[in-house]
C-alpha cells in the first residue's frame, strides 16, 4: 500500500500540523492489568481522535470542488478540520440520532451536516448517492492515503516505545487496525496486532472467523465508533493477513476501561478510544510479563454517557 519513505514522509506532513502524540508506560494501569502497559495517546490529537492524521494526508494532494463522506463523528472531524485548511467544501451525512456534541463540532469545524438513516451504513449509501447528484468527491473511511496518515500514529509508537509484545487496535471500519500492520510490517517488528471489536457490533469478528465479508443486521453499542455493519473487503483481507486475532468486548467491559483511564491516568476516553485496554483486561491472564500497549483512539465521549459510564 506505501513504502517506509512514504510513511515517513506522511508523518511529516502530519507533524506540520500538530506534534507526535505521546505514548506513556502507566503504574497504575500496568499493576491493574498485571504487565507493562503502554498507552497511545491519540486523544491529544486537535480533533481528538487519530482520524486527523488520515484526513490530512487525503487532502494533502486533492484537486477537488467538494468532498463528501459520512460518519459517526471522528472521521467527519477529521474530514471537516483538514478540509477547511485545503480550502475545500466538506459534507458529512451522519445517522440520525448522532451525537450531538460531535455533529456540533463537525459543524464549527466548517463542515455542512446532514442527518439521515438508521446508522452508519445507511448514512454512507446516501453520502455516495448525493457524491453523484452533486458532483462531489465521496471520501470512504478506509482508504490507502487515510491508512497511511494514520499509521504515522503507529510509527510514532513502534519507534519510541520499547518493543512491544502486543498491541491492542480498535476496529470500525479498519483504517487504524491496517495502518498498525503495515507500521510493524514495514519497521520489521514482531508485534502482534489484536483487533478488538464490540459484542454488539462483531461484523468484523465473524468476518475474520470466516475468512470472508460478513455483515450483520445491526451494530448496537455504545462504544459509536465500532458501530459498523459491513467490512471493507480490503481492509479485512489485511486484516486477515496481519492480525493474530480480534477480541470482542461488552459495553460494560469498555466502561470499566473508560473508568480505569480516567482513574488511573486521568484521560478522557471515548467508548472506542477505550476498547483496546478493555480487550487488554479480558485477556490479561495470558499477557502477564509481556509489554503491551493499547491505543487510546479518542477522547470524544458524549456528556451523558460519561455521567452514566464514569461519575455513576
Amino acid at each position: 500500500m506505501f513504502t517506509l519513505p512514504e510513511l515517513e514522509a506522511a508523518a511529516l506532513l502530519v507533524h506540520r500540523h500538530f506534534p507526535a502524540t505521546p505514548q506513556f508506560n502507566w503504574p497504575l494501569l500496568s499493576a491493574r492489568a498485571g504487565c507493562e502497559v503502554w498507552v497511545k495517546h491519540e486523544n491529544h490529537t486537535p480533533t481528538g481522535a487519530f482520524k486527523v492524521r488520515g484526513g490530512l494526508t487525503f487532502f494533502d494532494t486533492l484537486k477537488s470542488r467538494g468532498v463528501i463522506s459520512a460518519t459517526r463523528g471522528n472521521h467527519g472531524q477529521s474530514l471537516a478540520y483538514a478540509g477547511s485548511r485545503a480550502g475545500i467544501p466538506v459534507t458529512i451525512v451522519v445517522p440520525e440520532g448522532n451525537s450531538l456534541e460531535k455533529n456540533a463540532s463537525m459543524r464549527a469545524l466548517g463542515a455542512e451536516l446532514i442527518e439521515r438513516g438508521r446508522d452508519f451504513d445507511v448514512a454512507r449509501q446516501y453520502a455516495q448517492q448525493l457524491a453523484a447528484e452533486r458532483g462531489l468527491d465521496f471520501a470512504p473511511s478506509f482508504a490507502p492515503a487515510l491508512v497511511m496518515g494514520v499509521a504515522t500514529y503507529a510509527l510514532e509508537l513502534f519507534r519510541a516505545a520499547p518493543p512491544l509484545d502486543t498491541l491492542y487496535v480498535p476496529i470500525g471500519l479498519g483504517s487504524g487496525i491496517c495502518g498498525c500492520i503495515m507500521a510493524r510490517d514495514l519497521l520489521g517488528l514482531s508485534t502482534e496486532i489484536v483487533g478488538v471489536q464490540s459484542t454488539g457490533a462483531d461484523a468484523y469478528a465473524q468476518s475474520f472467523a470466516a475468512g470472508r465479508v460478513i455483515e450483520t443486521e445491526a451494530a448496537n453499542t455504545l462504544a459509536d465508533g465500532m458501530a459498523t455493519r459491513v467490512p471493507d473487503p480490503k481492509a479485512l483481507e489485511m486484516i486477515l493477513q496481519g492480525a493474530a486475532r480480534i477480541v470482542t468486548v461488552t459495553d460494560d467491559e469498555v466502561r470499566d476501561a473508560v473508568r480505569a483511564y480516567w482513574t488511573d491516568t486521568h484521560n478522557l476516553a471515548e467508548g472506542a478510544g477505550a476498547a483496546g485496554f478493555a480487550a487488554l483486561m479480558q485477556e490479561r491472564e495470558k499477557l502477564r510479563g509481556k509489554r503491551v500497549a493499547a491505543i487510546l483512539s479518542g477522547g470524544n465521549i458524549d456528556l451523558p454517557l460519561f455521567r452514566d459510564w464514569v461519575m455513576a
